[in-house]
């Protein structure tokens, strides 16, 4: 309990001057008028309508967060509710002004309300980290060259990873402000785009995007650069050889006779593992070394349309290499949506099962609402009674693709695979009045075990490069533990930043730019997971599954769940 009264204290720290103004003037009011006084100063009467003034010049400010609009509805309300003070503070007189004698019922009646009046105060200090001010930058009027400077001055002071990440912001600027003055004197958007997308991706972290990119649905520079498939996708094995993952039937691959598990050892003039390397568009930004290889497995094999490519190749099983000319078309981007698949509004967020060998299997989508939780569909607890009730050998939480979303129902998760009470994150965000980070109290978080339900047997998570931001929070908490194995190709993303009130930019051409606002501590305060300058992070696998020749042919040739059974023999390993 006094660590949440200290914690809403401390919170007072994220308002601005406006909203601390009106925080202490609605104070003072309530506890005023809670109080029987026959007779009142006559100043008194005119603080509710000196907090209607506050409370516009904080809107004139920009403030328009949830924390200022509900002290700006409490100063309403308290400025209706009071006129009849205000009234007397006008009229003529000195000294002190009297609303009238209360009666007993009255007088407890309008206490309670002051009282009541305060609880919108407690709940805006609760949530003022995660819901504070933080200003979009409008920079859309300016150039090129000028939005960047403003930009990169803005995040040298405000990104949560400059220091974890090591940047130099003095290096950038003068890396690129001669591009984007380049690009503002030939007034190239092209190359405005291309660069802005180059410094962006230099973060090395998931979150940061330009939003409204449309990658697929009419971005012209885009569709010009990477609009051309060949009909067919790769990945580099541990080894270092590329392999084809896919095919699409009666594509310029098909009918070259490239079969899915065919090496490529040339493309378009150059060594395939050269061609792997300089591959370098993807549609966000790659946080470590895992991430961007599989990416550029997807990107290498793709260009401009109409663009005619030699490749040479040999398909699994035979003994001489075959050569082939592929003429790229327009494939509406088909081998990166299938080897990307977005969620679906119609996908359930879980989907359970008890598998035929004995085991519990969970496939966790996102954590972007309660119904995992509360329904109407299949909710956690349900299925693990469900697999109590039969007894299962173990569960399997498979996490792979789930790209995350509130950290309170990741750790809520966490809850029902914990037998005593973990820490999780402390929450770190940058405050604008000290101009340092600094700790939001009420945001950090336990979990504590499940008091309805609770599984404590053999688990493992499955997880992989896309499991991402609260994604990787389950298998963070979870890691470690004698009874459970984590299982992948990869490590997760390794981009675990918060976006509570995410950094914006309103760029020139339209462009909207986000980056995290903050970072998620461990209990020692350090960042955890988030990828370093190294890029390195992310949660890495227990049971790290290689991708060689055999996991390849069961994976991409077989069709089998290569991860899964992975998972199944660690289980059984465990004692």
């Amino acid at each position: 309990m006094m660590e949440v009264v200290v914690g809403v204290v401390d919170s007072f720290k994220w308002f601005t001057v406006f909203t601390m103004l009106l925080c202490i003037l609605n104070v003072v009011i309530l506890i005023g008028c809670a109080l029987p006084l026959r007779k009142r100063y006559r100043w008194f009467g005119f603080l509710p309508g000196l907090g209607i003034l506050i409370a516009a010049a904080s809107m004139i400010y920009g403030d328009f967060s949830l924390t200022a609009l509900v002290l700006y509805g409490l100063t309403g309300i308290i400025f209706i509710g009071t006129l009849k003070l205000t009234c007397h503070a006008f009229k003529r007189g000195k000294g002190k002004s009297s609303p009238g004698k209360r009666g007993p019922v009255l007088a407890a009646t309008i206490a309670a309300l002051c009282v009541l009046g305060l609880a919108p105060i407690v709940l805006a200090l609760l949530y003022a980290g995660e819901t504070r001010y933080n200003p979009v930058s409008e920079l859309g009027s300016m150039s090129y060259s000028q939005a960047f400077t403003a930009m990169n001055d803005r995040l040298s002071r405000e990104y949560p990873f400059g220091a974890w990440k090591q940047i130099d912001w003095e290096q950038l600027e003068k890396q690129y402000k001669p591009i984007f003055e380049q690009a503002d004197q030939e007034q190239d958007k092209t190359l405005y785009y291309k660069t802005l997308r180059h410094y962006l991706f230099g973060f090395r972290d998931g979150h940061v995007r330009i939003v409204n990119e449309r990658l697929f649905d009419g971005n012209d520079i885009f569709k010009r650069e990477a609009g051309g498939g060949f009909g067919l996708s790769a990945a580099q094995l541990d080894t270092g050889k590329i392999r084809v993952t896919l095919v699409v039937k009666d594509s310029p691959a098909d009918k070259s006779g490239i079969k899915t598990g065919a090496e490529l050892l040339t493309w378009d003039g150059i060594a395939a593992t050269e061609a792997f390397n300089e591959a370098s568009w993807s549609e966000t930004p790659a946080a470590t070394d895992e991430v961007k290889r599989i990416n550029q497995g997807r990107f290498m094999v793709r260009g401009v349309v109409g663009q005619t490519v030699q490749v040479e190749f040999q398909n699994i099983g035979e003994q001489e290499t075959s050569r082939a000319e592929l003429i790229a078309y327009d494939d509406q981007f088909e081998t990166l949506k299938q080897t990307r698949p977005k969620l679906k509004k119609e996908d359930a967020p879980l989907e359970a099962k008890m598998l035929d060998n004995g085991y519990g299997y969970m496939k966790i989508r996102h954590f972007l609402a309660e119904e995992i939780f509360t329904g109407p569909g299949q909710t956690v607890e349900q299925q693990l009674r469900l697999f109590q009730a039969n007894q299962a050998k173990g569960v399997i939480l498979d996490l792979r693709d789930n790209p995350g979303g509130a950290d309170q129902l990741a750790a809520k998760l966490a809850e029902y695979f914990t037998s005593d009470k973990t820490f999780y994150e402390h929450a770190s965000y940058y405050n604008r009045n000290r101009g340092e980070f600094e700790l939001n109290r009420p945001e950090t978080r336990y979990v504590n075990p499940s008091t309805k339900v609770n599984f404590t047997g053999k688990i493992a998570i499955l997880i992989n490069n896309r499991t991402a931001s609260s994604g990787e929070g389950v298998p963070l908490v979870l890691k470690g533990r004698s009874n459970v194995k984590i299982v992948g190709f990869t490590s997760t993303a390794a981009s675990f930043g918060l976006l509570s009130a995410p950094i914006e930019f309103e760029m020139p051409e339209g462009y909207v730019v986000q980056f995290p606002d903050g970072r998620s501590l461990n209990y020692s305060q350090i960042i955890q997971v988030d990828s370093d300058y190294n890029g390195k992070g992310g949660v890495a696998p227990d049971v790290k599954v290689p991708l060689n020749e055999e996991t390849f042919r069961q994976k991409y040739m077989d069709g089998q769940d290569v991860e899964l059974n992975y998972a199944i023999e660690a289980l059984e390993q465990i004692k």
